[in-house]
């Protein structure tokens, strides 16, 4: 059953090549980010090229809910009047975050330094997934919260009235917790310092600055040293949101592994702590070429062009590349299972407490299209049957995630008999538009009650 209601049955079948231009949605992480440090300004922030899909439309119903004024102007040009920083009022209902640990996360450090008192929850999948790793280091500004069994929502995180600042080393890579720790040190006094042992994406750290936050990094002994000034005025900002690598991964590897395939993604935004996927599947012998490199509002932005590329290769995938590729290993497998030999995918334990356990909902469902899969908790192998040699002929569960439903439909595309999905319905929670993308470049992905 749906997170987001009626379950929607999917099949994914064989298909010509992939010819066109895939213009993907606005990245997620900087959506969600405008939306929140928008709405802690005093002033008018102007977003363009937002992703309006469910996760990111929930976190704009949490800042109205706090106070802020939220509007939609039509084709991704949204305004947010913020309140500033220390300004949120107390919402009247719960916050719904829907599937997205992103937003929850990040709105509860937003507001956990404010002296004020919200509840949130979610789906099924976001009320299974553990908040500890964020609410034990909001605990240290003095921040409460009572949830259920397992620090799992719903929950209720009681602001600290008289915050206080801290320094936190981060215990396993997670820009989420990062985040949440450095947006909640935005109304304590005096520096918050957050350390990574290994860094991970960074546009939190960006835009702070972009904002007008006065922050500080620093590669130490201890790791990469994060120190924020508190309590400062932030200054409304234009934001023009590239578009999502992490959507990109869906049409450009459809691409990599579709025979007689040219597909060019424009406008994608290539943050170094972003880009792991592609230096992969380059590495894998992928034909993937970077066009037209620039920067726009701070970050590096490409067009990417992706060819069929029928010699791809198995590699270990390093665990220093996990935290820039996190969210692409699920269809990062599908094209390991048509690459010759194995891809070794190692330090990738936070797969398994996503939106999903990814490992295992990949394996399983790797394994019912004939792939060999070998997993561990902090690894797993594809062993590649090479190009079109993948069986296919399964009926997949997508576990409520929207990256495993999109990732068995890319498979889908180039096994040698159909892909069935269980419900692809959570896919609108991050890519609205994608069975309409990809049907435009060539795809046959159908709703059906197989």
């Amino acid at each position: 059953m749906s997170g987001h209601g009626t379950p929607i049955p999917m099949t994914s079948r064989p298909c010509g090549p992939l010819k066109g231009i895939a213009h993907v949605p606005g990245d997620k992480s900087i959506s969600h980010r405008s939306l929140i440090l928008g709405a802690l300004c005093v002033g008018e922030t102007r977003i363009t090229g937002l992703l309006e899909g469910d996760d990111v439309l929930d976190t704009a119903k949490a800042m109205r809910a706090f106070g802020a004024t939220v509007t939609d102007h039509g084709g991704g040009e949204w305004t947010v009047s913020g309140v500033g920083v220390g300004g949120f009022a107390e919402p009247q209902n719960i916050i719904d975050c829907g599937n997205s640990g992103t937003g929850v996360r990040l709105i509860m450090g937003a507001m956990a330094t404010s002296p004020i008192t919200a509840t949130f929850t979610g789906d099924a999948s976001l009320n299974g997934r553990p908040m500890g790793r964020v609410t034990d280091p909001l605990a240290l500004f003095g921040t409460q919260a009572v949830g259920r069994e397992g620090g799992r929502l719903p929950m209720t995180l009681v602001g600290a009235a008289e915050p206080v600042p801290v320094r936190y080393t981060v215990p396993v890579p997670s820009a989420q917790v990062k985040s949440a720790v450095l947006l909640a040190g935005l109304n304590a006094p005096g520096q918050t310092v957050v350390i990574e042992k290994e860094a991970t994406r960074d546009h939190t750290e960006r835009m702070l600055q972009g904002f007008g936050a006065t922050l500080h990094v620093e590669e130490t002994s201890e790791g990469r040293v994060i120190t924020l000034d508190g309590q400062p005025e932030l200054i409304p900002q234009t934001i023009i949101v590239p578009r999502d690598p992490s959507s990109a991964a869906f049409p450009v590897c459809a691409a990599l592994i579709v025979p007689g395939s040219d597909v060019l993604v424009p406008n994608i935004g290539l943050n170094p702590t972003r880009a792991g996927l592609f230096t992969t599947l380059q590495e894998m012998g992928a034909d993937l070429t970077f066009e037209n490199m620039r920067e726009e509002g701070g970050e590096p932005v490409a067009d990417l062009r992706a060819k069929f590329s029928p010699d791809l290769q198995g590699i270990v995938v390093p665990p220093a590349r996990a935290a820039s590729m996190i969210d692409e290993y699920p269809v990062l497998s599908v094209v390991a299972a048509f690459a010759e030999g194995v891809t070794d995918m190692q330090g990738v334990k936070e797969l398994r407490v996503k939106e999903s356990d990814r490992i295992d909902a990949m394996a399983k469902g790797l394994r019912a299209a004939g792939v060999q899969v070998n997993d561990g908790p902090d690894w797993w192998q594809v062993t590649g049957l090479g190009h079109g040699n993948v069986p296919g002929s399964a009926t997949v569960a997508s576990e409520l995630d929207h990256r495993i439903a999109m990732a068995f439909a890319v498979m889908g595309m180039a096994t040698q008999k159909p892909v069935h999905i269980d419900d692809g319905s959570p896919i609108a929670t991050s890519f609205p538009i994608f069975e309409g993308l990809m049907a435009d470049l060539g795809a046959q992905i159908v709703r059906s009650n197989t």
